[in-house]
């Protein structure tokens, strides 16, 4: 992206320079941030008509420069910025303000001359609608989806927080929102009424204009931090003066009923009781969000510290937002090996520390505290949410104590385990539904992945590949033998021998390639097989996972992620377990088939429900909470730091008091 050309940019009001965030998106978007007096060429920032603009006006106007107006983009941040949470996203406008429609904004601009017949573009906003819906993201974020909300067939009154500067903007006032309540009620006789309260209400920030007094019961007030899209889902009608949530109705499919006049309204989209006579185009929605969403914000990337897509954007508030979702209540985690504790803390112990407990009394200490209960999966607990390491884990090995990249969690069961259902499983049944968008966003991650050549572990690995014997190569992983995928996903074929022999007799005549796990060939982990050369013909000892698939034609496994990797690489994959990976008709399966997995799904179905869905990455360099697509960047880029010198010597020692289990639990 080329550096835009830079404009000083002289302000009255303390936050463009106590706000780091916003100061620095200002600078990247090539505004540089002065105190003073403008010259000739300079501009006057205000925010937007918050109650310091008028000094920046007053100043404008005296030395005859131009105002740019900034704002908040419509989508913000997980939290309330009156709590400090600080944005992804700004609105800097050279005309106006989107609210305000005494005067045209830029954002009105686009929407009255720009073509907005593009394909690409219009695709982009297809494919960001379909995100915001399946992120449940607006504005702020800190929605919990899984809240109920009411049964549906309600009318849907949106509130404001009072006086409001898109609500004076429009003219309006608190007759404004009773008279709304009035015609919901006359136009929708019979219908129950249920009102929206503000995020910065539910905050205790600002008052709004609705208050408990309204109900009745015909009447209630919807005062919890339910998705604002379930929300919309579940309304017959849809009533505001000016909230960005009117937006997100006719995103959703209605026609809401507008008493105001923001941005939104006057485009063929909305019922407008208060008309606005400039405003004559016709508009889809697509064309809507195209201009309010991907070409008027400046969006940043607070991962690489520059400036994005609106793309980037969407992928970033949906990683934290999640993240803040799984821990607003807090974790009490149960029987966790102590150096996974300071791991744990990192990824989930915001906005409050993890609570580390053994046996039953986590469970206790959870249920006293109104705490969620986290266990790590392979302690088979079935009263918890089931941690485990996800399938882009590090640059090194678990068993080395090199702390993960992304860990999964799993409210149903997890993935390895077959007996029963577990969250991805659920995930990979919905993917046959996945929209353009996200199947885009899949198949770019596969090439991504398999271009910088990434596995789970990443180990700088020597190759011995160049004199493999001709014929058809199949590759033999092996796998720890005491791990849960094999005790909970294999039936017959059990072990790496009895893998082998399985593969060798059904293949008679191919190359057999075997490629011990890398636990069991660090001595960490059991599965070795002594006398493998007698039934491969080949032995890797050296060679890395990826340049071994490059190397063959096919692979036969129990349940080894590698198998996941081969698909990635369009290796045809045979599965003598069965994996996370496996019933969904893109393996051949040897195994029992699951009768839950009934969909049938291509890769970057399977990929985006494995990859972008399931798991948690969290960002070494940050310490953020992020998408796939910034691990990729930091695996690529050799971008992880690296493990204190203790680990290897910590791991070993953990090795040999295995069976003392007390000495790593408390």
């Amino acid at each position: 992206m080329a550096d835009p050309p830079r404009t000083q940019l002289y302000v009255y009001n303390g936050g463009f320079l106590t706000q780091g965030r916003v100061r620095r998106i200002m600078d990247l978007a090539g505004y540089d941030i002065r105190l003073g007096a403008p010259g000739e060429g300079d501009s006057v920032g205000v925010w937007g008509q918050s109650p310091t603009a008028p000094r920046g006006e007053a100043v404008a106007d005296r030395r005859d420069v131009p105002v740019v107006r900034v704002e908040d983009a419509f989508l913000r941040s997980v939290g309330l910025g009156r709590d400090g949470d600080v944005p992804i996203g700004l609105h800097i406008d050279r005309r106006g303000v989107h609210f305000d429609p005494a005067v045209p904004s830029d954002l009105e601009m686009l929407l009255t001359e720009e073509p907005l017949d593009d394909t690409a573009l219009l695709d982009r906003a297809r494919a960001g609608i379909a995100a915001m819906q399946a992120g449940h993201l607006s504005k702020y974020n800190a929605c919990d989806p899984a809240l109920p909300v009411p049964d549906a067939g309600y009318v849907l009154i949106i509130d404001q927080t009072r006086k409001d500067a898109s609500v004076t903007a429009s003219g309006a006032d608190s007759n404004t929102f009773k008279e709304m309540l009035f015609y919901a009620q006359t136009e929708h006789p019979g219908a129950r009424i249920v009102i929206k309260t503000h995020p910065e209400t539910l905050g205790g920030h600002r008052e709004g204009y609705f208050k408990d007094d309204v109900a009745s019961d015909r009447i209630s007030l919807c005062d919890q931090p339910v998705s604002p899209w379930a929300l919309l889902e579940g309304a017959i009608a849809v009533y505001t003066v000016s909230s960005q949530m009117g937006f997100e109705a006719i995103l959703a499919g209605h026609k809401p009923i507008v008493f105001g006049q923001p941005f939104y309204m006057g485009w063929g989209l909305t019922d407008d009781r208060t008309p606005l006579q400039r405003r004559q185009r016709n508009l889809t929605r697509v064309q809507l969000f195209a201009a309010a969403m991907i070409l008027y914000p400046i969006w940043y990337d607070p991962y690489h510290d520059r400036l994005c897509s609106f793309e980037e954007a969407v992928a970033t508030m949906t990683a934290m937002a999640q993240a803040a979702r799984d821990d607003y209540r807090g974790w009490v985690a149960a029987d966790m090996r102590l150096w996974k504790r300071g791991v744990l803390q990192k990824v989930f112990g915001k906005p409050r520390r993890v609570i580390f407990a053994d046996g039953e009394g986590a469970f206790a200490k959870a249920k006293a505290t109104e705490r969620r209960l986290m266990a790590w999966a392979s302690t088979g607990r079935t009263d918890a949410v089931l941690v485990e390491d996800g399938f882009l884990r590090s640059r090194g090995l678990g068993a080395d104590l090199i702390p993960p990249l992304s860990l999964v969690l799993d409210d149903m069961g997890i993935y390895y385990d077959a007996t029963r259902p577990s969250r991805l499983e659920a995930l990979i049944n919905a993917a046959g539904d996945l929209d353009a968008g996200s199947r885009a966003r899949a198949a770019a991650l596969i090439d991504r992945i398999t271009d910088a050549r990434l596995s789970k572990y990443n180990l700088a690995l020597g190759s011995e590949l160049a004199a493999l014997p001709k014929g058809r190569r199949i590759l033999v992983p092996g796998q720890v033998e005491d791990d849960a995928s094999i005790r909970l996903g294999c039936a017959e074929v059990k072990t790496n021998r009895g893998l082998l022999e399985a593969v060798r007799e059904a293949n008679p005549a191919a190359v057999l390639i075997y490629k011990p796990h890398p636990d069991v060939e660090a001595g960490l982990r059991p599965g070795a097989v002594t006398d493998a050369d007698q039934i491969a013909d080949v032995v890797l000892t050296k060679a890395g996972p990826i340049a071994a698939i490059d190397a063959v034609d096919e692979v036969w496994t129990m349940t080894s992620l590698l198998g996941f990797e081969a698909l990635l690489r369009r290796k045809r994959v045979t599965c003598l377990g069965t994996p996370f990976y496996a019933g969904w008709g893109l393996t051949d399966d040897r195994a029992m088939p699951v009768t839950r997995r009934t969909a049938r799904v291509d890769l970057a179905a399977l990929v985006h429900a494995t990859l972008i869905a399931y798991p948690r990455y969290f960002d070494p360099v940050t310490g953020l909470a992020c998408p796939v697509e910034v691990i990729v960047d930091r695996l690529e880029n050799d971008d992880v730091p690296a493990p204190g010198r203790f680990n290897r010597g910590l791991a070993k020692l953990q090795g040999l008091l295995a069976s003392y289990a007390h000495l790593w639990r408390r």
